[in-house]
């Protein structure tokens, strides 16, 4: 039975911080394989702006490269918005019949998780959660498992460096002009270099 990580995200761009969740994830939870889902318009982010889908395709890809055990996933590309990770994990267990799925994410949104949609529906599709904490993320599993019967037995946290890396502060270095090189990995960094992306 194989055992398939599902990491989300708007990933704009896809930075060091993303791959090294992945490579832990990868080696901790005991994974075949890494889906990499692109969101194309994330409900919690409709107040945002988010680069155009080809272009976060495109910068997803080439951080992917040709390794392995790292996948794209298009469930979030090709069906009409909005994508919710309820949604999400549903589509992936008819596409990957069979497999355990674990999904990763912040402790924030694992604090935030009863207010997702549908998080009973989501909670019971994913055989294990993959959580990163941060400081201050304040979850209280006693309270999350009172809400949400049998999630406590569903999470897995990730031990990974900590690296004050974000997107949001990538993109903010670049449109200010300062140094962002060694934040990304040398594909994705030529392709924002050569695009003059986020400026």
């Amino acid at each position: 039975m194989a055992r398939l990580g599902v990491f989300g995200g708007t990933f704009d761009p896809p930075h060091l911080g993303h791959l090294i969740l992945a490579a832990e994830a990868l080696e901790q939870l005991k994974l075949d394989r890494l889906l990499w889902v692109l969101t194309s318009a994330p409900p919690h982010k409709q107040n945002q702006a988010v680069s155009p889908l080809a272009v976060r395709l495109e910068l997803l890809q080439a951080l992917l490269g040709s390794n392995p055990m790292f996948e794209l996933s298009r469930v979030d590309i090709d069906r009409p918005a909005p994508h919710y990770a309820a949604d999400t994990v549903q589509i992936l267990a008819g596409q990957y019949p069979g497999a355990e799925l674990f999904y990763l994410m912040g402790g924030d949104s694992l604090r935030d998780l009863p207010a997702w949609f549908h998080p009973e529906i989501f909670v019971g599709a994913c055989r294990g959660l993959g959580v990163m904490r941060r400081p201050g993320d304040n979850i209280d599993l006693a309270r999350l498992e009172s809400r949400l019967p049998g999630v406590g037995g569903k999470i897995h946290f990730i031990d990974s460096p900590l690296l004050e890396i974000s997107s949001k502060q990538i993109r903010e270095r670049i449109y200010g002009g300062h140094t962002y090189r060694y934040y990304l990995p040398e594909a994705v960094f030529k392709l924002i270099d050569q695009k003059r992306l986020y400026l």
